[in-house]
């Protein structure tokens, strides 16, 4: 399976200096958080800490970046964080990162590490291709609250990643549904690292390179595609 991914001209209009990288991998082997993906999450903050140097998340030309953006959408930034700058957050308190399962595990450390959005979905579970586009407001985006189903339609103008079901995520890179995510049975899964002017595409690659390398090492013979940025 090849995933199309697209942008539509309206994003691009509201967000110009955006660009994404994309991972398509097969044979992917999940399970449990372990102690080395553990570890990764902990050097991932401690390589935070650094790059901050005392700042707060959103003091980051890149999160500052992300943050005019939501707020171009009509979004609040300061309640509906990008999800790189709310991993920070926790990366930073007390709590410290969350685990997850291990292939979570691997892309928050780099998210967390490089202050980029970085999601994933389960290959398995997408239906037709993915559209990052502005939402007209009846698209259903389906989530749990106090343990039941529910639906929720994005706000109108609201940037939403979806695909031929439904949204997939909220705010661009905010909430994440449950019907795409990375569970502990997904073999196959497309992972995607956003991010925004001013933050080089030279920077994006290379945390693409990253992720796909630490992929290749704890799923020993998947089979990793890298993707051009922006491409389809």
């Amino acid at each position: 399976m090849t995933l199309t991914l697209t942008v539509s001209d309206g994003v691009r209009t509201l967000a110009p200096g955006f660009t994404h990288v994309a991972i398509e991998a097969h044979g992917l082997v999940n399970g449990p958080s372990t102690e080395a993906s553990s570890a990764l999450l902990d050097d991932a903050a401690r390589r935070l800490a650094a790059r901050l140097d005392g700042r707060a998340p959103h003091e980051d030309p890149h999160m500052a970046a992300w943050r005019e953006t939501y707020t171009a959408f009509g979004s609040k930034p300061s309640r509906t964080r990008n999800s790189a700058e709310a991993l920070a957050r926790r990366a930073l308190s007390d709590a410290g990162l969350p685990r997850i399962n291990l292939l979570v595990d691997l892309y928050n450390a780099v998210s967390v590490a490089r202050l980029i959005p970085v999601g994933g979905e389960d290959l398995d579970r997408i239906e037709g291709e993915m559209r990052l586009v502005r939402a007209t407001g009846e698209e259903e985006f389906v989530t749990v609250a106090g343990g039941e189903e529910v639906v929720e339609h994005p706000g109108p103008g609201e940037v939403v990643w979806c695909d031929d079901r439904g949204v997939t995520c909220r705010r661009w890179n905010w909430r994440q549904g449950p019907r795409t995510r990375l569970t502990e049975r997904t073999t196959s899964g497309v992972f995607l690292l956003e991010s925004l002017a001013p933050l080089p595409v030279a920077e994006v690659q290379d945390a693409a390179r990253e992720l796909a390398e630490l992929l290749a090492e704890f799923s020993p013979g998947a089979d990793l595609d890298v993707r051009a940025p922006g491409s389809a």
